[in-house]
């Protein structure tokens, strides 16, 4: 099969596009001939190596990906070859006490496709069974693939792990990444107030197409300054928090008493500024959310298609120019999902 693989980590002229075997299905497991995969920034870091985490080489990233079921394995009864399908990108083990509970993403030997295993930058992946769900009917190749991990994640930050209610007010840190604007649609059609910031004026005018009402731009204003003159000193209930090192401060300084703030990642660093009087004095909680349960992605994808809730799409690349894909991403100028075309046919 035609895949976009590195043969060692590093930058992005690591990159080739090649043949590699074709994946065969276990037990429990099938393979999708994919039509469209999506990058999220987990590629990148998986491309130039994470500490800790060994990556058998050469390695096939992508989380995400949308496809039609071409075989299966023993056992399997919850797909059948030609299911138009997409999938939860986590890998469990289904016997540890977390995953006894349902809590699949707490799984003590969790992974992500893509990061853990090869993924869906290649014609074929091979994932387990029971992470299939069928494609949303209302969504095409591109947008399928586009949404399965940032949606799955904000979902879980938003109502698991934070609760959110209709009514409250959501901070969400740099609009420009996939898990933010997921959260801000999932946000807005739980009937909660949404204020976004970015650095990019352009995109804080897009993110008002996504239901954002309030736009801060960080590089002109001080964001927690503002958020507590916009709320009457209040501040917010809700913080996604994905950014990390840069806005943590912001974040504790922002959020009101009583308030959570959830956090997924820390794309500018893990090591922040930590004020810990601002935690105990102001009561906050502390939330930690990683990815979500199948439990969850049966609930939200569920609740895309009642909304008929779309991801964007920033722009598509064949599978050849994957490179340029990356690089895209990696210069942050995208409004969307950076997505790959696999010449399936339709």
């Amino acid at each position: 099969m035609r895949a976009l693989y590195f043969e060692e980590h590093g930058g992005i002229e690591n990159l080739r596009v090649g043949e590699r075997p074709d994946p065969e299905p276990g037990p429990g497991e099938v393979v999708i001939r994919l039509h469209a995969a999506a990058l999220n920034h987990l590629d990148l870091f998986v491309l130039r190596g994470l500490p800790g985490i060994p990556v058998p080489l050469p390695h096939i990233g992508g989380a995400d990906g949308a496809g039609v079921v071409a075989a299966v394995g023993e056992g399997v009864e919850r797909v059948k070859e030609g299911d138009q399908v997409v999938f939860n990108p986590g890998i469990w083990c289904g016997q540890c006490e977390f995953c006894r509970k349902g809590e699949h993403s707490a799984c003590v030997q969790y992974g992500i496709v893509g990061e853990h295993t090869d993924g869906t930058f290649a014609q074929f992946v091979k994932v387990k069974a029971e992470a299939c769900f069928p494609k949303p009917a209302h969504m095409g190749w591109e947008e399928a693939a586009a949404f399965p991990l940032t949606f799955l994640t904000a979902w879980r930050m938003l109502f698991t792990r934070a609760r959110l209610q209709a009514g409250e007010t959501v901070l969400i840190h740099g609009i420009g990444g996939g898990v933010a604007q997921a959260a801000t649609l999932l946000a807005r059609h739980a009937q909660a107030a949404v204020i976004v910031t970015s650095s990019d004026d352009t995109k804080l005018e897009r993110a008002k197409a996504l239901g954002a009402q309030v736009t801060i731009n960080y590089k002109k204003e001080d964001v927690a300054r503002k958020v507590r003159e916009l709320t009457a000193k209040r501040g917010v209930d809700v913080v996604v928090e994905t950014v990390g090192k840069a806005t943590w401060m912001t974040s504790l300084r922002a959020a009101a008493k009583g308030g959570r703030i959830v956090t997924c990642g820390a794309t500018t660093g893990p090591d922040p500024q930590e004020e810990i009087r601002l935690i105990f004095w102001n009561q906050l909680t502390i939330l930690g959310s990683t990815m979500g349960n199948q439990r969850e992605f049966a609930e939200m994808l569920e609740w895309v298609g009642e909304h008929k809730i779309k991801p964007l799409v920033d722009k598509v690349f064949p599978l050849e120019d994957g490179a340029a894909a990356y690089r895209l991403l990696a210069a942050g100028e995208q409004f969307g999902k950076v997505v790959l075309t696999l010449g399936a046919s339709a």
